[in-house]
């Protein structure tokens, strides 16, 4: 028996042949297997690149065969990853809580009362605000969105604050 000519196929121009020869082949095989959700492409250019990273350790005559073996693997985690998937969107979250009936109540009427003082105000008002409490912006950057100075943009802010606190008072 005579002696094979590589002991690996490390050499580019070789692994480069061998992807040419293989790659269409290898994701055909997993399309047709598993079908296109699980991107048998991708699977398929994974194998390929850990036959490079494992290249000294699989012989030329075996590369196919491991090709296909880690192909298989990586088709088949992803299907093990999918159930899991699937199992957890089943799992519907629960539905109740450790507040008092009292407690949820009161926070109805509060978001009520909040939304009727919030439309109370006068919309220059109102803008700034959300503007500040909801989105986080700065003054300066308020009065750059609105057009007006920083020194505006935090008596707006502050107007509506006032307002607000005094038609909420009761619920503090």
């Amino acid at each position: 028996m005579s002696k094979p000519l590589h002991n690996n196929i490390c050499d580019k121009k070789r692994f480069s042949l061998f992807y040419k020869k293989h790659a269409q082949e290898l994701s055909n095989f997993l399309y047709y297997k598993y079908g296109n959700t699980l991107n048998p492409t991708d699977k398929a250019q994974d194998a390929f690149i850990k036959l490079w990273e494992n290249c000294t350790k699989v012989l030329p005559e075996k590369a196919k065969s491991f090709l296909y073996t880690v192909a298989n693997n990586l088709m088949l985690n992803a299907v093990k990853h999918q159930k899991v998937v699937f199992k957890h969107q089943k799992i519907k979250p629960k539905d109740y809580t450790n507040e008092s009936p009292e407690f949820v109540l009161r926070k109805k009427e509060f978001l009520l009362r909040y939304e009727k003082a919030l439309s109370n105000l006068k919309e220059e008002e109102r803008v700034a605000f959300m503007l500040s409490k909801i989105d986080g912006k700065t003054h300066k950057e308020i009065g750059k969105i609105l057009g007006v100075t920083k020194k505006v943009a935090e008596h707006r802010i502050y107007s509506a604050f006032k307002k607000l606190k005094d038609q909420l008072e009761d619920f503090k």
